[in-house]
């Protein structure tokens, strides 16, 4: 269990000469934030309607092996956007998985093959379950190939397959790894393929070859923030795409913009908004009321 520290405890534990010191320490000793090496944490913040939703999630990739606890770890506070009063906090793992894999489906559903059957997975970790039972609810999945370093933990989520042969016979793609080198490129890509890229959370990680971007139409989560941190990062970087390539944002999907034909290939480059997280956390809290 998490300890909470309230305001009560805060004024027994902490005197005023205490803060000054650690204050002083602090600008003494340097400002700046650390390179961890092993990970980051990324901080998230949106509000939606009278919610307010504030993540804080440490990504860690080598911790199933090091320590044997989850790559990511961290906590939601909900607010009252109106009040600003603090409303719950959340453990962030479940809700992040889910509404990752919500938007992921909700692009599918616009963008995928409406006989969409076959899926590769490359990525076999907790977020792997949550796509592919997100995606079953949107696409009539018979077939799931799975691909990850550790071959069992692909061979528990399908039929493990060479990536070339695998991506060759899919209709539906999903990248969710910590790749920071691109692994599929555009020789990857065929006619009606949808690719859906959620590793990609920061500017050091790149799942898909900016050659590959630049050969499909892209639809971004949010378009600043995939342009800064996603793989069209990397394709602007390497200037082979402009932010007006980009099809359009996800938003533009729903309210009409989608596939006209069966030829048409998409990339939704998923970089998660916290908009995501206000709404399903409040889902969570109303539920628990």
């Amino acid at each position: 269990m998490i300890p909470f520290l309230d305001r009560d405890t805060i004024v027994k534990l902490l005197t005023i000469d205490d803060c000054i010191d650690a204050v002083e320490r602090v600008f003494r000793d340097g400002g700046e934030a650390a390179s961890i090496g092993l990970g980051h944490f990324h901080v998230k913040a949106a509000i939606v309607g009278n919610r307010c939703a504030v993540k804080v999630n440490g990504n860690f990739p080598g911790n199933p092996e090091r320590h044997g606890l989850p790559t990511i770890q961290g906590l939601i506070m909900l607010a009252d956007a109106e009040r600003g009063t603090p409303l719950a906090v959340l453990d962030s793992i479940e809700i992040t998985a889910l509404r990752t894999a919500a938007a992921s489906a909700v692009a599918a559903k616009y963008l995928a093959k409406r006989d969409a059957r076959t899926i590769t997975i490359v990525g076999c970790g907790t977020q792997a379950r949550a796509q592919l039972e997100a995606m079953r609810r949107v696409r009539p999945i018979e077939r799931v190939f799975a691909i990850d370093v550790d071959r069992a933990k692909a061979e528990a989520l399908g039929e493990v397959r060479p990536l070339d042969e695998a991506v060759r016979e899919s209709d539906i793609v999903i990248t969710c790894t910590t790749s920071t080198t691109p692994f599929l490129h555009a020789e990857h890509l065929h006619p009606g393929l949808f690719i859906a890229a959620v590793g990609a959370d920061n500017p050091r990680k790149s799942e898909l070859a900016p050659g590959l971007m630049a050969n499909a139409k892209v639809v971004a989560d949010v378009l600043e923030q995939a342009a800064t941190m996603g793989d069209l990062h990397h394709a602007i970087e390497a200037g082979v795409m402009s932010r007006a390539d980009v099809f359009g944002e996800l938003a533009d999907v729903i309210r009409g913009r989608g596939r006209t034909s069966d030829d048409e290939i998409f990339v939704f480059d998923s970089t998660g908004t916290a908009l995501q997280d206000v709404a399903v956390a409040s889902i969570a809290y109303e539920r628990a009321l």
